[in-house]
């Protein structure tokens, strides 16, 4: 039985502008051409295009990328406050079982299959600023950061608990304390603040972004196949610790609080 959100491989070209060179899959997010817009299609099309890529043996290092100045932004109907855009997603329609499918499942999938569905090195270039969901840049292997670059978990902000994946990066890259800060008041960390916490290797000028992705992959491209698969297993391991001891737990208490606040029924 089909999942009740779910977005077939061959529409996720409405989320993703997709090249291939030489086994470098360079995956690029979108909406209607533009910088990406969160929602919950867009969060179903990006677990399921996780897994996709994971299944194909022609992919050899993925780069993920944004388009134009912005990693994602909200939709266009939504006011800037993260509480405001919360309650315009909230006041759609959705589908049977959507506590489930999306509150928890498509949560949860979005880390997991990212983390334990690709077996291939990652590269991720934020190409600018975002409102939330840079966690899935974090956990790539190697993880560039234009000057704009912004990391934010605005959960607090928007009346709900930080559970969906966010929170774990912060708190295993930059630790408990510093993560708690950023969880309660939402500041959003700029590009060379993240550098020097170690939570993005690298902070270039937009333009250079890319290229230096793809001058790193195609690096990457020149060691042995086995050796380079086997070093992403090594890079991705205490990232498959987290999530097996902490995703669940993050991800039903952020579920549970909103519906029990009312945001979701």
């Amino acid at each position: 039985m089909a999942r009740a959100a779910s977005i077939s491989w061959s529409q996720c070209a409405d989320y993703f502008v997709m090249q291939r060179r030489n086994g470098i899959i360079e995956l690029r997010m979108h909406t209607d051409g533009g910088p990406a817009r969160f929602g919950f299609a867009t969060h179903n099309a990006w677990a399921q295009a996780w897994q996709e890529i994971g299944n194909d043996p022609d992919n050899e290092v993925l780069i993920l990328t944004g388009t134009g100045d912005q990693w994602l932004g909200i939709p266009e109907s939504a006011a800037l406050d993260p509480a405001d855009a919360v309650r315009d997603l909230a006041s759609g329609a959705r589908p049977k079982d959507f506590a489930y499918e999306h509150g928890f499942y498509d949560l949860t999938k979005l880390l997991e299959n990212f983390v334990f569905g690709i077996d291939i090195p990652t590269i991720a270039a934020i190409n600018g600023p975002s409102i939330a969901h840079t966690e899935f840049a974090l956990l790539s292997d190697i993880t560039l950061a234009a000057e704009t670059a912004t990391i934010i978990d605005p959960h607090l902000l928007a009346g709900s608990a930080p559970g969906d994946g966010q929170q774990l990066t912060l708190q295993e890259l930059i630790g408990t304390k510093r993560a708690a800060y950023h969880l309660y008041t939402g500041l959003p960390i700029g590009a060379q603040q993240a550098l020097e916490l170690g939570l993005v290797n690298e902070v270039l000028p937009a333009d250079r972004l890319l290229p230096r992705a793809w001058e790193l992959a195609e690096s990457i491209m020149t060691r042995p196949r086995t050796a380079r698969r086997l070093t992403h297993a090594i890079a991705q391991r205490p990232w498959k610790r987290r999530l097996v001891q902490d995703l669940g737990f993050g991800a039903a208490h952020e579920a549970f609080g909103l519906y029990a606040d009312g945001l979701f029924h």
